[in-house]
């Protein structure tokens, strides 16, 4: 499999003053970047769709992304007795502090950790549907600042950049409806902005990678791309990404780039089948499609697989540690949204149109009946992944 980026391979950029104009008609821009079946580019050797958008010149979105950042160094490097009252078990560890709590296969994951926050509210969803739905509608668990200086306004920061990527992946869902109501019958009429804009169900993810250890780096990382983060579609609607950065673990500096591997970082699937290393623009945000808007469209965009892989042995600044941090915000709609498919299209439509179908879970394994409701098809993804092994 090929890991260069070959010319029908490029991340399609969108200024916000175009994506924040309903009027503004994008369905180009969005085939190139999403393309599903019923997309112009799948049929056309001039682009391969890699599955995401990248957003330029989003109102504070820089600075935001600058001051939260940095943060998951001294996250991650807390006394051990502070995590267990960041820990939330009642919730399948979806809000707080996780490592090593969750698993692809059968090992705990230690190679990263996570904190996860909602930015939108600390108490998403009705009392009942917190009880019935502890995974989706946690309640947030904020360190305490107070305790911690080193993360002072943690809390405000990972709500201003948080809202920011709500605000936008809305905007985004607007084009997505007018390009799927083009292109297939029945499809309702912002039936995903109305979703992403008024849902109350948004995760953000602080994502700190810890340097991999040096024996496993030299003898699996030429082999394997997915050593940092396995192969995997998000199974949610839309995700946005605010790139990464790339540091010392021990000083907590960022790194220059040639102390950086060239081929570290996030590789998606385009639908050539081949595996694509993406270098989000510093200035950007980037948005990605999750599995249950491929249903919604019946296939109009597709989700992509992708991973992140980790340094090589002998790349970069041989005696730094290398660190990397991340956080995406997963907006989703509530669970008990039917994941129905437009009248015109069949499940075939909808699961076919997927790609990188040997790297995760056959979609239509998980997403078993038309109309099954979103909170039952992510506990049945979940299933799956946890046994997953390709």
């Amino acid at each position: 499999m090929s890991c260069s980026t070959p010319p029908s391979s490029h991340l399609v950029v969108v200024d916000f003053e175009d994506i924040s104009d309903a009027s503004k008609v994008l369905t180009a821009e969005l085939e190139r970047a999403f393309g599903g079946h019923l997309s112009s580019s799948s049929s056309s050797d001039a682009a391969s769709p890699l599955g995401i958008i990248a957003i330029r010149n989003i109102p504070d979105f820089v600075e935001a992304k600058n001051a939260f950042l940095p943060m998951a160094h001294a996250l991650a490097h807390l006394s051990p007795e502070y995590y267990k009252a960041l820990e939330d078990p009642t919730s399948f560890y979806n809000a707080g502090w996780s490592h090593g709590k969750e698993k692809l296969g059968d090992k705990p994951d230690f190679a990263k950790a996570s904190y996860y926050f909602n930015p939108l509210t600390d108490a998403p969803g009705t009392q009942d549907e917190r009880e019935k739905y502890p995974a989706s509608y946690p309640c947030n668990k904020w360190p305490n600042e107070d305790d911690l200086p080193q993360l002072k306004d943690f809390k405000q920061s990972a709500q201003k950049l948080g809202k920011i990527m709500h605000q936008t992946v809305a905007h985004v869902a607007k084009h997505i409806d007018v390009m799927a109501a083009k292109k297939v019958v029945g499809y309702r009429k912002d039936l995903l902005f109305d979703a992403m804009k008024h849902t109350e169900k948004a995760k953000g993810r602080l994502l700190y990678y810890y340097p991999i250890d040096k024996d496993q780096t030299a003898t699996t990382t030429q082999a394997k791309e997915d050593n940092w983060i396995g192969w995997h579609n998000d199974s949610g609607f839309l995700t946005s990404l605010a790139g990464d950065l790339f540091l010392d673990d021990e000083t907590g500096q960022p790194l220059s780039s040639d102390q950086i591997d060239p081929e570290a970082g996030l590789y998606v699937t385009n639908r050539s089948g081949e595996s694509i290393h993406v270098k989000i623009p510093d200035d950007c945000m980037a948005v990605q499609i999750g599995e249950c808007v491929q249903i919604l469209t019946g296939g109009v965009v597709v989700a992509t697989p992708h991973c992140v892989r980790g340094p090589r042995a002998g790349f970069g600044a041989s005696d730094v540690k290398v660190a990397r941090i991340s956080c995406p915000c997963f907006i989703d709609s509530k669970p008990s949204f039917p994941l129905t498919l437009p009248e015109a299209c069949t499940s075939e439509n909808a699961c076919q149109a997927g790609i990188g179908r040997d790297k995760v879970p056959l979609l239509e394994e998980r997403w078993v009946e038309n109309g099954m409701t979103f909170g039952s098809f992510l506990q049945k993804s979940f299933e799956k992944y946890y046994d997953w092994s390709s």
